[in-house]
C-alpha cells in the first residue's frame, strides 16, 4: 500500500450523534364501569382495558358505590348505567359530575331519561345495541376532554327537543328513577338556611345520605320471595345468558357481551327454554324472575 494511501480512523467523538433519551411513558385515561350486571361489567373490562391507552381502574355494581370507586380513584371518565338497584344512576349522576365526566352507557332508551341524565351534567349518552366497540373506545376518549357522544336513540331525543322547544315531563321519570335524589333534595331543602343556594348543598352531599325507594320490593305489605332457580340446574354460562336475556338483550347483544358467537348463544338458549320448560323468551323470563303463574302438575 503507499505511504499517502488513506486509513479510515476511528471516528471522531463530535460525529457520533448523541442517544436519545426515551421517551415518556403516555399517561393511560383511566375508567370506572357502573353497572349492576356483572357480565357487562366484564366485558366492558375486557374491552376497555385491550387498549393500550385505557384503564378500567374499578368497577361498581350501583350508584353508590359508583361514587365511592369515583371518589377513591378520581377517574377520568365513568361509565353510568342508568337501572341499577339501589341508588340508580340518575340519582347518582349529579353527584358523579362534580368528580369526572360521566357517559351514560345503558339499555334504557326513554326520551324522559335522556333528557334528565343531560340536564343532571351527563357528558353524552350511548344505548346499547347502538354502537360498535371502536365507537364505545372514541366515545370514552371524547367524553374526557368534553366532547359528547350521542346514540341514535340518544340524538332523536334531543332532536325532538329542540324542534318543539319543549321538555318532557320531569315530573314522569319511568320505574321511579331519581327518586333517591329526589328524597335527599327534599331532606337538603328543609335544612338549609336561606341564604345558601340549596343546589349546591344537594350536589356537595356524600352520597351515603341517599336512601333507595322505600317498599320498591314489597307487595300488599310483604316482601316478595326470590325464586328458586337452583331448580332449573342451569350451568353458569346459561345463568349469564339468561341474566342477559331477563335484562331485555337480542341474540346479538348477547354474543358482543359474552364474547361468544350468535349460533352459540342459540344453543344456549335452547338448552336453557328446555330445562325452563318454556317455549318462548317471555314465558322462561317469566319462570326466572318468579312471575309466572304456579303450575300444580310441576313440582317448584
Amino acid at each position: 500500500m503507499p505511504d499517502d494511501a488513506f486509513e479510515p480512523g476511528p471516528p471522531h467523538p463530535a460525529t457520533v450523534p448523541p442517544a436519545l433519551p426515551p421517551a415518556p411513558a403516555m399517561a393511560r385515561l383511566r375508567v370506572v364501569v357502573a353497572d349492576d350486571n356483572p357480565v357487562v361489567r366484564a366485558g366492558l373490562g375486557v374491552l376497555l382495558s385491550g387498549r393500550a391507552d385505557i384503564q378500567v381502574v374499578a368497577e361498581a355494581a350501583d350508584g353508590r358505590e359508583a361514587y365511592e370507586k369515583t371518589l377513591h380513584h378520581r377517574p377520568d371518565v365513568v361509565l353510568l348505567d342508568v337501572r341499577m338497584p339501589g341508588v340508580d344512576g340518575i340519582s347518582a349522576l349529579p353527584h358523579l359530575v362534580g368528580i369526572a365526566p360521566v357517559l351514560m352507557l345503558t339499555y334504557s332508551r326513554e326520551s324522559e331519561i335522556v333528557h334528565e341524565a343531560l340536564r343532571l351534567g351527563a357528558g353524552g349518552y350511548l344505548v346499547h345495541g347502538e354502537f360498535t366497540a371502536d365507537q364505545l373506545v372514541q366515545a370514552v376518549r371524547d367524553t374526557r376532554n368534553g366532547r359528547a357522544h350521542f346514540t341514535a336513540t340518544a340524538a332523536d331525543a334531543l332532536l325532538a327537543h329542540m324542534r318543539h322547544g319543549t321538555a318532557p315531563d320531569r315530573a314522569a321519570l319511568p320505574d321511579g328513577l331519581g327518586a333517591a335524589l329526589t328524597t335527599a333534595h327534599a331532606r337538603t331543602s328543609a335544612r338549609t338556611p336561606v341564604h345558601e343556594p340549596s343546589r349546591q348543598r344537594e350536589h356537595s352531599e356524600s352520597l351515603s345520605q341517599l336512601q333507595p325507594p322505600v317498599g320498591q320490593s314489597s307487595v300488599s305489605g310483604g316482601s316478595v320471595s326470590p325464586p328458586n332457580r337452583q331448580q332449573y340446574g342451569l350451568s353458569s354460562r346459561e345463568v349469564e345468558v339468561m341474566e342477559l336475556i331477563a335484562s331485555g338483550m337480542s341474540n346479538q347483544q348477547i354474543a358482543a357481551t359474552c364474547f361468544i358467537s350468535e349460533k352459540t348463544v342459540k344453543n344456549h338458549i335452547n338448552r336453557i327454554f328446555t330445562k325452563l320448560h318454556s317455549t318462548s323468551r317471555s314465558e322462561a323470563i317469566a319462570r326466572w324472575l318468579g312471575t309466572a303463574p304456579r303450575d300444580p302438575g310441576r313440582h317448584p
